[in-house]
């Protein structure tokens, strides 16, 4: 929701039917941790309680280091974001969720790995579970991989994953793979659309193009167990564009979703 306040996009995201919020806590977002302070903290605390709204996760874009005092800064930058999780959380806290940058997999993953236990520490020591995102641009960018890290982190329960098939898709990975392979370790799903458009691949809003079954991938999950969040996600692809209107996206993502929830039998939580 470019353009608006935490406590705007509150009332929005509340009057049109949703049950859960993400905010994004990137340094250069209005939700990070630097704009809240105390007092702040308390009031979108109070919004969320008073809307009913459960905070389901905090967004954070940290890429490990080679630099040991750029890995210093980003544990300080995972503490505070940590910190804000606490303090904002409306029932459980929420995991704090990240990709982890460009390059190869098989270049980054030792680097990801012991990165990634320092991580860890951090945001255990405040109670907050780090979920990692394979993205189709980055060095993680399969579930597979994913599930990698966290076998070589001796399957703490501290690091989990994020689930977003956009990511998958075209890649010769199906629903049903990438959904076996994640559900033991998927702490948040996101959803959005992708399209082939040549050798280019194109985000668009969640069920906007029809081009995944929803019901399934939703049905899969809720039958294994999963009881997280289900996140509509807009790509910068979307909410950059000039004509880009966050209120009637987050109206299109709900009824897409919805109907999505409705065919696929997931009972409605209590707000």
């Amino acid at each position: 929701m470019p353009g608006m306040t935490v406590e705007e996009a509150i009332a929005v995201v509340a009057d049109t039917g949703y049950d859960g919020i993400e905010i994004a806590a990137r340094s250069d977002y209005d939700g990070a941790p630097a704009t809240m302070p105390n007092k702040r903290r308390r009031e979108v605390r109070r919004r969320l309680d008073e809307t009913g709204l459960r905070l389901t996760a905090l967004m954070e874009h940290q890429q490990p280091s080679t630099s040991d005092s750029e890995h210093t800064k980003q544990l300080d930058q995972l503490r505070q974001v940590a910190r804000l999780a606490s303090d904002l959380a409306t029932g459980e806290t929420p995991p704090v969720q990240t990709t982890l940058g460009g390059g190869t997999w098989m270049e980054k993953r030792s680097l990801f790995r012991d990165r990634l236990g320092d991580w860890i520490e951090v945001l255990r020591d405040e109670g907050v579970v780090l979920a990692i995102k394979p993205h189709r641009g980055g060095a993680l960018s399969r579930p597979a991989e994913a599930v990698w890290l966290i076998r070589e982190l001796n399957e703490t329960p501290w690091l989990r994953m994020v689930y977003d098939y956009s990511h998958y898709a075209f890649r010769e990975m199906t629903v049903e793979d990438t959904v076996a392979t994640s559900l033991p370790y998927t702490a948040h799903i996101a959803v959005k659309d992708a399209l082939q458009q040549g050798e280019r691949v194109v985000f668009r809003l969640p069920g906007e193009s029809q081009t995944f079954d929803y019901p399934n991938l939703l049905r899969r999950f809720y039958r294994g167990g999963y009881r997280g969040d289900v996140c509509c996600e807009v790509s910068s692809m979307v909410s950059k564009a000039a004509d880009y209107d966050p209120v009637h996206a987050a109206r299109i993502c709900y009824q897409n979703m919805a109907l999505s929830m409705e065919q696929a039998k997931i009972p409605r939580p209590k707000r």
